[in-house]
């Protein structure tokens, strides 16, 4: 006899863990056995793209093409980045090389976009790295990551929109801290000055993207496009009114290094990772997979198109700063607008810049908000969070409560802290997750759930990520000199030794149906050799940072997370931990049968 509908649903609410405070006291003495039981549970391609994907009710509409997710690259990518990392970089790690390191950073943002790549087109949905991570290492390296990279959104988004203020301001002449800030005399510094305008730009854009995806498509390439007009304008006039002499005469030679490579080889590369940062973005461009009307087609073009454009665009940049001035004589904190504001009758082209930057800055903010919101609803779709994040409106086909959640989050940081206090926040996450999904895409050719033996995979990965780990300090702390470089050539040939048996032993266990990236293994090896490095050149509070946020996102596991996913499982939501078993629309390997 089938039971009424009233009293399975109470049975289902009796057995939740949060049910009462007894249920939850009996939950959290279980904790252990749920910990083993759901901690290594991995879901399949299938499961993320069917049953887990339908907990948001309507489905996102597919409106996207290829010229969409390039405009959102760009979009996401030039935003204010370029304009504050290229002084440092060059005055103080690369010189006139800063062109190069421009390149070095671009090509190791493009080989983190092709392991996006593959996840993306094999698995079209708008969770990015936390699917990836799901459905290769488990439930709670997937919430870890995911959790740091929501944070990094939030305080970065929240960094991006106090900037807004700063740079309107200057434009326009005004002085932000006085004018457009209230400043409370009874809260500590750093979170004293209310700025009410970098809260309206982020709850604007937040209405935006609730929207319509597509609209705050077109939006995004209105804006990209008038930015991209600056930006050639900066180009220009860098060629037009530079000098070639630049690149090897220092202003101050008495003072400074000459040639182009002052600081030699070692500062290409310090200069490498401090520029890096202005190509964070693309991995937003990955959440909108679920979006893409062709996602074999449209998603390869869009990221890895998207990338290959903006690394132009920076060496041009990079090298018109280098002939407008020399190295040393480079404005740290505004080298371009610093660059045309000391040249007679030329004063009015640093304003002009001042407005490119602040439509950088509104493409920025609008694709981070897009990919934040995308990310939190597949994390809500998991049950770790709570499963209304994940809800899809079925009028505007966008998950607004996600949007409007972290867009209140946001605009609510935003309203006191700092941008220094915000700065000393961010980067860390992004990179830790493209080193995550570089070990992803790897583990996931070579291993097939239930009849792969996992462990010469995982040896590699932890050997080589030693190695690559083992140079990263040598060459951050060890001193100059023969030893130095000796360390540097055994870690260099230990790594590629591990890399070449591993590629010659270990067979794959299955190929990409569609795209997927090539060269394997060599390409996402050297992505997690860079992001590595990129890691060990960033200073210690954000690595406190990444440490306080990991232990707390660890406790919310704990607490809450891990019973209210075993819930799930208990009620049939959730693909069972250890159940291997194959569906029907899947291939042996876990690829989707399309």
């Amino acid at each position: 006899m089938e039971k009424p509908v009233g009293s399975t649903a109470s049975a289902a609410a009796s057995s939740s863990s949060f049910a009462s405070l007894r249920a939850y006291g009996r939950a959290l003495v279980e904790t252990p056995r749920r910990l083993r039981r759901r901690v290594g549970s991995v879901t399949t391609t299938y499961e993320e793209m069917s049953r887990v994907r339908a907990r948001s009710g309507s489905d996102m509409a597919r409106a996207l093409r290829w010229p969409d997710l390039v405009g959102l690259g760009l979009g996401g990518m030039v935003g204010a980045g370029v304009f504050v990392t290229t002084g440092r970089a060059a005055h103080q790690n690369a010189g006139p090389a800063i062109v190069v390191s421009y390149a070095i950073a671009g090509l190791c943002a493009l080989l983190s976009a092709f392991c996006y790549t593959e996840f993306a087109v094999d698995m079209p949905v708008a969770g990015g790295a936390f699917s990836y991570l799901r459905v290769t290492f488990g439930e709670f390296a997937a919430f870890l990551t995911g959790a740091n990279l929501i944070m990094e959104y939030v305080f970065s988004n929240a960094a991006v929109s106090r900037s807004f203020t700063a740079y309107l301001g200057t434009v326009i002449g005004v002085d932000t801290a006085a004018r457009w800030r209230i400043t409370v005399s009874g809260l500590p510094k750093g979170f004293n000055q209310i700025d009410l305008l970098a809260v309206a730009v982020v709850l604007i854009i937040t209405v935006c993207i609730c929207y319509s995806t597509k609209e705050s498509s077109i939006l995004n390439l209105v804006l990209t496009s008038v930015h991209l007009a600056f930006i050639l304008f900066i180009i220009v006039m860098g060629f037009w009114r530079g000098d070639s002499k630049n690149f090897t005469h220092p202003a101050h030679p008495e003072e400074n290094p000459g040639g182009f490579l002052p600081y030699g080889v070692s500062g290409v590369f310090n200069g490498a990772a401090v520029v890096y940062l202005s190509y964070i973005g693309y991995d937003a461009v990955s959440t909108m997979a679920e979006e893409v009307k062709n996602p074999t087609r449209d998603i390869p073009i869009g990221v890895s198109g998207s990338v290959v454009l903006v690394t132009v665009l920076y060496c041009l940049m990079a090298a018109s700063m280098a002939m407008l001035l020399p190295y040393d004589a480079i404005d740290i904190e505004a080298p371009f607008s610093a660059a045309f504001r000391g040249s007679d009758g030329w004063g009015w082209a640093s304003n002009v810049i001042g407005v490119g930057a602040v439509f950088g800055i509104l493409t920025s903010l609008l694709v981070s908000m897009l990919g934040q919101a995308r990310y939190l609803c597949v994390i809500g779709r998991s049950s770790v969070v709570p499963a209304w994040l994940a809800r899809v409106h079925p009028s505007t086909s966008t998950p607004v409560n996600a949007s409007v959640f972290l867009g209140v989050f946001t605009a609510a940081i935003a309203l006191f802290t700092e941008l220094d206090v915000l700065l000393n926040l961010v980067s860390i996450a992004t990179l830790f997750v493209f080193y995550m999904v570089a070990n992803a895409v790897i583990y996931r050719r070579y291993v097939t759930a239930g009849s792969t033996n996992p462990w010469p995979t995982i040896s590699f990965l932890l050997c080589f990520s030693f190695a690559s780990l083992s140079f990263t300090l040598v060459w951050n702390l060890a001193p100059p000199g023969r030893t130095r470089a000796l360390l540097l050539g055994a870690c260099a040939v230990s790594a590629i030794a591990i890399l070449q048996a591993f590629q010659l032993l270990v067979p794959q266990a299955r190929k990409p149906e569609f795209w997927g990236v090539p060269m394997m293994p060599w390409i996402p090896s050297i992505s997690i050799f860079l992001n590595l490095f990129l890691l060990g050149s960033l200073g210690w509070p954000s690595y406190v940072r990444f440490g306080s946020f990991s232990v707390l996102a660890i406790l919310v596991y704990v607490f809450y997370s891990v019973h209210a996913s075993f819930d799930a499982e208990e009620k049939g939501d959730l693909h069972k931990a250890g159940d291997s078993q194959s569906h029907p629309e899947e291939n042996n390997d876990g690829s989707l049968r399309v």
